[in-house]
């Protein structure tokens, strides 16, 4: 007879089960698919690569589908989050600091040291991991791998994969299915196949394009503007102009048409590369998202902090690119910033007389951020030159920005630390395309969520997994509709909830922020509240 007690008082089993034998084996296939990765890092020297690669990738891919099959396909649909405080790499635990640290090792090592990855510097032919790697770039591109291109195939295998997961997770949503089949399909196609088809096309002497992820919307996809790519875009004929073209038009007219009908959702949760990696190879660590106060206020700062960067680095590469003689360019820099300053001006002003209320407390933040670019261009306007920004060189302005945004915040960060700060640090705390959809979404977009306060039961469900940090069941709780510029709509809060509570509805402007018609205390009459309606 055992001398253990079990103290519990739950009527159903509180101690979460173990790794089964079948789970075992999937996590076994998967370790060895990622053993070959690592052993290509120390140089080993495979008789044939493309082999090796494909058997790496598609071991790590069926250990993956074979540990979700067994996780998920035994058990009845529904919500299946139990246990997660309990598994150490979901919680915080020695395992959740490991893949930490491990990850974040990784995207240093690729972003800033690629040679210890064995890229070929200087001509010379790759080696290590990167070399794996080289008969599936040159399939596609004609071109030896880079370490951008590990990392887009490793990237990709892994939304495909937990993708897979994800939907058997969730498989009793079919919102859940179709936005991460969307995710899927964007990240396959448009972030790695058509660039690398698109490469091709350079073997041509007629085109130098500049070939990127294509779904990628400034300000993501910051070096748009940039002189190196303006020239490339205008110098690749119809196909190029088109596409700088495009840019510019999803910037104005695409994406606030699409926010105004579905809110920022429909990037951020269905299209974007860092969202889609989010919500398939992260999931497990969205609940770690921090719901403290003191990090929406930091949230709040860092986000604008980051758009209002974003925005000045981005007029500050077009300036230095265009001239100020009137002959040569047609735009010149005085005129472009004197345009810029109108228009953000136009905007401000418009906000401030007509949506003043939708922003709330925001507006302080909108003000303060309109009032540090116009300085910024003053700044510009009296020390640029063609080759230097507030006294800084040019390239060394755009290689921080670069550096500091587009490496080191939403990938080292970003990515690395999912099982320490949740898997939207980056979304939610340095995206400048997650603030202006946000900015969009909360003026003027269709999109909210509403709330049936009297069906709530306060479980906490929808909090504990929101990965924005947002207290869904406060607004549950009082039957408010939930408009917030941080929601993604990623729906999961829905998903989560055992009551039907929750529900992602796209409806009229009128009433969606609720707020002030909640009633509180014995203090409103009624009637008139009602004869008022």
């Amino acid at each position: 007879m055992s001398n253990k007690l079990d103290h519990s008082m739950s009527l159903a089993n509180p101690n979460t089960k173990g790794v089964s034998i079948q789970q075992k084996i999937a996590l076994a296939i998967g370790l060895v698919g990622l053993f070959i990765l690592v052993l290509a890092i120390f140089n080993t020297n495979f008789p044939n690569q493309g082999v090796f690669l494909v058997l790496s990738l598609v071991l790590i891919t069926a250990g993956t589908l074979l540990f979700a099959n067994d996780l998920y396909l035994k058990k009845l649909e529904g919500i299946k989050n139990d246990g997660v405080w309990f598994k150490s790499i979901s919680s915080r635990g020695v395992l959740g600091w490991l893949t930490g640290v491990g990850l974040t090792a990784f995207y240093i090592v690729l972003y800033f040291k690629a040679e210890l990855l064995g890229l070929g510097t200087n001509g010379e032919a790759n080696t290590g991991l990167v070399a794996l790697f080289d008969p599936l770039s040159r399939i596609l591109s004609g071109n030896p791998a880079s370490q951008w291109f590990v990392y887009g195939t490793l990237y990709t295998v892994a939304i495909i994969a937990f993708g897979y997961k994800f939907i058997l997770k969730y498989r009793h949503n079919r919102y859940q299915q179709i936005r991460t089949v969307s995710v899927m399909f964007f990240q396959l196609g448009f972030a790695f196949l058509i660039p690398e088809f698109m490469a091709r096309l350079n073997t041509s002497p007629d085109y130098n394009l500049p070939y990127y992820d294509l779904k990628s919307v400034w300000p993501l996809n910051y070096y748009l503007f940039d002189g190196w790519s303006i020239d490339g875009l205008l110098s690749s004929q119809n196909l190029g102009l088109g596409m700088l073209i495009f840019g510019v038009v999803s910037i104005f007219v695409i994406t606030p048409i699409l926010t105004y009908k579905f809110g920022k959702r429909w990037y951020c949760s269905w299209v974007c590369g860092c969202g889609g990696l989010a919500e398939t190879a992260g999931d497990s660590f969205r609940q770690l998202s921090s719901k403290k106060m003191s990090a929406w206020r930091i949230e709040r700062w860092l986000i604008h902090t980051v758009l209002v960067f974003s925005v000045v680095m981005t007029i500050a590469m077009i300036y230095t690119y265009l001239g100020s003689d009137p002959n040569k360019y047609w735009l010149t820099r005085g005129t472009f910033l004197a345009g810029a300053a109108i228009f953000l001006t136009l905007v401000f002003a418009i906000v401030m007389i007509f949506k003043r209320k939708e922003l709330g407390k925001d507006a302080r933040y909108g003000a303060i951020g309109y009032f540090v670019i116009i300085i910024s261009f003053l700044v510009m306007h009296y020390t640029g030159t063609t080759n230097e920004v507030f006294f800084i060189k040019s390239g060394s302005l755009r290689s921080a920005y670069g550096l500091y945004i587009g490496s080191i915040f939403s990938g080292v960060i970003g990515t690395g630390f999912y099982p320490i700060l949740g898997n939207r640090a980056w979304c939610r705390f340095g995206c400048p395309m997650a603030a202006i959809l946000g900015f969009q979404q909360r003026l003027f977009s269709r999109f909210r969520i509403t709330t049936n306060g009297g069906q709530c039961i306060s479980c906490g469900n929808c909090s504990t997994y929101c990965e924005m940090g947002i207290d869904v069941r406060s607004y549950a709780q009082k039957g408010e509709n939930i408009v917030r510029s941080s929601c993604v709509g990623c729906g999961v809060c829905s998903a989560v909830c055992p009551r039907g509570v929750l529900k992602l509805e796209n409806d009229a402007l009128d009433g969606r922020i609720n707020s002030n018609e909640i009633l509180l205390g014995n203090d409103v009459d009624l009637m008139d509240f009602v004869n008022k309606k």
